[in-house]
């Protein structure tokens, strides 16, 4: 399965013409590709839990509808992306589901399509249960285990009471054993789905377990100074920290064989066994049992001995997941303030784009900013420049389009060129002069009066004295010259044959 399928383009493109920009970031992020979610999907979708008018309901909803496909591929992301978003999104999600009654109900999926649907289905309700359960802790405790803060000196699990201790570690402890169940082999990641579930329940695990260790040292520490009630949970309570602790053991190994830096895996110190022993002898002399030599002086300074040096082991293997845990703090840190800087250059360009300056949009360039010389605008509608006084024009023949001019203007505007001497037709064969000069018409045809030698040329009337005689009235003078004229050309014509 490469690419993008059929269904997953036409649902992203059903939620674009609808105008529902979530709910097709939750569609692009669970695709039936079989590629863990793209980042740039999942950082948009973190983003949207920190925006105040992004209903945080709506998008949990998407993300537990996505879980309800048939399809292993599309529910085991949609899983991962909620997982991812608890972990570095804003709290307020995981206060949703903390605080709302919708949860995976995937405690019976099975994917029969195929073998590896077959193969990926328990794994898919083993990871639906560990976030069920995560969600369930943070109702419980009204805080997350794996962003609580840790420390000897401030640590929320290190300074707690002893009746508030009590009370917190069995939710912090059913939440580390939903995720142990997860139970993958290196065998089982074969795909970069799962590749991607498994690293996200790896990081859990060392904030979670680097939590609980601290919890286990602050019991140890208030051990002598609690009741009898208190001192049995407290032993039951010790007594399931070293069953986890070598399940996590096993978990690390697994860890180091898909490939995780070593540098990133911490190192487990147990406690010495002698630690069990002196805690259980405790418990016997505060209730009163046989055979207990706890109540002399020697036991009890033995038994706090052996406390403290069980409490050393235990910090160093505070201090071994406390490093580990704050490199991938500081390394999520600089990529969370890398995700910032990306975004505000991005809506700096955005601003940018959707208001140009001046600078870039020469049609919002004030009038007072606006250059003083500025080249000519060529308009294709305007009569022709007149002349300067020089003779030449103001503007060259090129500046016109494709070198033409406007001939209604030209018909209205301007008077018509006179005719040019200068063609061979024209030409009396020696290229000077015209066809027949005034000279040569004159004995020929005698004198004649101005415009009738301008009718039988064909030229244009230029004579302003005979058009203003004509447009006044003499009609009559206009008339007899005209067939004065006429008359000497029918006479000086040779007489035409008649075809038969």
């Amino acid at each position: 399965m490469a690419g993008q399928t059929i269904s997953d383009r036409l649902l992203a493109a059903r939620h674009s013409l609808a105008g529902q920009g979530l709910a097709k970031s939750v569609c692009k992020a669970t695709t039936e590709e079989l590629i863990g979610p793209k980042k740039k999907h999942l950082d948009y979708l973190i983003h949207c839990t920190n925006e105040p008018n992004v209903s945080i309901p709506q998008l949990a909803n998407l993300l537990i509808e996505r879980s309800q496909n048939a399809n292993w591929v599309v529910v085991f992301k949609a899983l991962i992306t909620v997982h991812h978003l608890m972990c570095y999104g804003n709290e307020r999600f995981t206060q949703y589901l903390a605080s709302s009654n919708s949860s995976f109900q995937l405690s019976n999926f099975l994917d029969k399509s195929g073998v590896q649907g077959y193969d990926m289905s328990p794994f898919i309700r083993r990871y639906a249960r560990y976030l069920n359960e995560k969600a369930m802790s943070y109702r419980t405790v009204a805080f997350d285990f794996c962003k609580v803060k840790r420390g000897k000196e401030d640590g929320v699990l290190r300074t707690m009471n002893s009746e508030k201790l009590l009370k917190t570690l069995p939710a912090l402890q059913a939440q580390i054993d939903a995720l142990l169940e997860f139970d993958c082999s290196a065998q089982d990641l074969s795909n970069g789905v799962i590749n991607m579930a498994f690293m996200l329940l790896f990081r859990d695990l060392i904030r979670l377990f680097a939590g609980y260790n601290d919890s286990i040292i602050n019991l140890l520490e208030k051990y002598f100074d609690m009741n009898k009630k208190q001192c049995r949970e407290a032993l039951d309570l010790y007594k399931k920290f070293l069953i986890r602790m070598d399940r996590v053991g096993e978990f690390l190994k697994v860890a180091e064989c898909v490939g995780i830096d070593k540098g990133e895996i911490p190192d487990l110190t147990k406690a010495p066994s002698s630690l069990l022993d002196a805690l259980e002898q405790h418990v016997a002399c505060l209730e009163g049992r046989k055979g207990s030599t706890a109540n002399t002086p020697t036991q009890a300074a033995s038994q706090r001995s052996d406390v403290k040096s069980g409490v050393n082991a235990l910090n160093c293997t505070s201090s071994a997941f406390g490093t580990v845990v704050q490199t991938a703090d500081h390394e999520e840190s600089l990529r969370l303030q890398a995700l910032a800087e990306e975004e505000a250059a991005m809506n700096q360009y955005k601003a940018k784009v959707q208001s140009p300056t001046s600078s870039t949009n020469p049609f919002l360039i004030s009038p007072q900013h606006q250059p003083s010389q500025q080249q000519p605008i060529v308009d294709l509608f305007s009569s022709p420049t007149q002349p300067t006084t020089n003779g030449t024009q103001a503007n060259k023949a090129s500046d016109d389009l494709l070198q033409l001019g406007n001939p209604f203007l030209d018909m209205f505007s301007s008077a018509p060129a006179p005719p040019q001497n200068n063609t061979p037709w024209m030409s009396n064969g020696t290229g000077t002069g015209a066809f027949v000069d005034d000279k040569s018409f004159s004995s020929v045809f005698g004198q004649a009066d101005s415009n009738s030698q301008a009718l039988n040329a064909g030229a244009p009337l230029n004579n302003t004295s005979t058009t203003n005689k004509v447009l006044t009235g003499d009609l009559d003078s206009s008339l007899a010259s005209l067939a004065e004229n006429l008359s000497i050309n029918k006479s000086t014509q040779p007489p035409k044959e008649c075809n038969r």
